[in-house]
């Protein structure tokens, strides 16, 4: 309930303690609650941005006031020495409060995301491409699945060459690579990738070789009349927390090392080194790279050489688990999109008699996350 009834100021005006009318309380630092005062004055009012630098404040600056306002649901306050008031909603204080944020142990994830395995598979997350293309409300929907799942499919796209960056223009911008902004993925007599033979290809997340990797990869099918090349799809995090339930001596270690991955050809010489299993700096899981082609060396010290290559084995076994793979056939005009830093992709080995061609391209999830946030205001409350 964010309806504030207590706020005392402490150590000497440095800081404020805050309470709530359910018990919750917080402690807020003064400089903090200056750095974040959200009127017209200090806020630019179209962008939000800061209209002022750390150097501006008072390097003195205290709290000479901080009371509930008469209803609640704000903080009223008055910093010194420069006489400035202010206001913080309620709401917006209980939702940024910083001194009892929870500790937990590395590989947690963040709220709305969520897991699966071959159970997917019964109910694709899959809307027609049309629908999209042409409601907001099913494109948020569909972007949605992407931020919780890392996977969707778009049916019934033209089958026509560019359709692919299409549907990027739904939502962000194209990433464009070495393998310039969109790409084909067929048999070629002499391939510059793996991914141009008919070969099958063990599931692997895009490009570890480069930092940043790109956020997203998206591919279009003009044409399946080949026998086999089925698309797998797994949860890089669902097999990452697997390793962690059954081996977390494993999951150290492949979050700890770090990897190099490298890619070269007469033109191209990429390289980048980062672990299999990224957390960030909370320990939050944040990214798998696993891309047996491209990696070029682990980078853990001796005494750790041998127990790393036994867990970088188990990890490659539990992402190969019946259980946790998705496998489906994709038609012309079907579209996937995959959270390339989590959902790993692979297919099937495909004979080229029968033909099979499909156009792919890059883009980044910042894009993808704002639009869904702006689809998500626009459409909240309508009909």
């Amino acid at each position: 309930m964010s309806v504030i009834v207590s706020a005392a100021i402490e150590e000497g005006g440095r800081a404020a303690r805050v309470g709530w009318a359910d018990g919750t309380s917080g402690h807020f630092h003064a400089v903090w609650l200056r750095d974040n005062c959200q009127d017209e004055r200090c806020r630019h009012p179209g962008n939000g941005q800061r209209l002022f630098d750390i150097l501006d404040l008072p390097a003195d600056l205290r709290l000479a006031r901080a009371e509930p306002t008469a209803d609640g649901e704000g903080l009223e306050v008055v910093f010194a020495p420069e006489d400035h008031a202010t206001r913080f909603p309620a709401g917006w204080l209980r939702e940024h409060r910083y001194d009892e944020v929870e500790r937990k142990a590395p590989g947690w994830l963040r709220d709305g995301i969520e897991t699966w395995g071959r159970e997917l598979g019964d109910t694709l997350p899959s809307l027609p491409f049309d629908a999209i293309s042409r409601d907001e409300r099913a494109l948020a929907r569909w972007l949605g699945w992407v931020a919780r799942h890392g996977f969707a499919v778009a049916t019934g796209a033209p089958r026509e060459p560019g359709t692919v960056i299409r549907a990027v223009d739904l939502f962000g911008f194209v990433r464009e690579t070495n393998y310039g902004r969109l790409f084909d993925v067929r048999s070629e007599a002499d391939p510059i990738n793996l991914a141009y033979t008919g070969l099958g290809l063990q599931v692997h997340t895009d490009n570890p070789y480069r930092d940043p990797v790109p956020g997203l990869q998206l591919l279009h099918c003009l044409s399946n009349a080949a026998e086999g090349g089925d698309s797998v799809v797994v949860d890089g995090f669902k097999a990452a927390l697997t390793l962690k339930d059954e081996r977390p001596e494993a999951f150290a270690l492949l979050a700890r090392h770090p990897v190099r991955f490298a890619y070269a050809n007469a033109s191209t010489r990429l390289e980048a080194k980062a672990p299999m299993l990224g957390l960030s700096v909370e320990g939050e899981l944040v990214e798998v790279r696993f891309n047996n082609r491209s990696l070029a060396g682990v980078e853990a010290p001796g005494e750790a050489m041998a127990a790393f290559y036994a867990a970088y084995r188990v990890f490659a076994e539990i992402l190969e688990r019946p259980e946790h793979e998705v496998v489906f056939k994709l038609s012309p005009g079907d579209l996937f999109i995959v959270d390339n830093r989590r959902v790993l992709h692979g297919r099937k080995a495909f004979t080229s008699a029968g033909g099979r061609h499909l156009q792919g391209c890059y883009a980044d999830r910042d894009g993808l996350l704002s639009t869904l946030a702006v689809l998500g205001e626009r459409t909240e409350g309508s009909a």
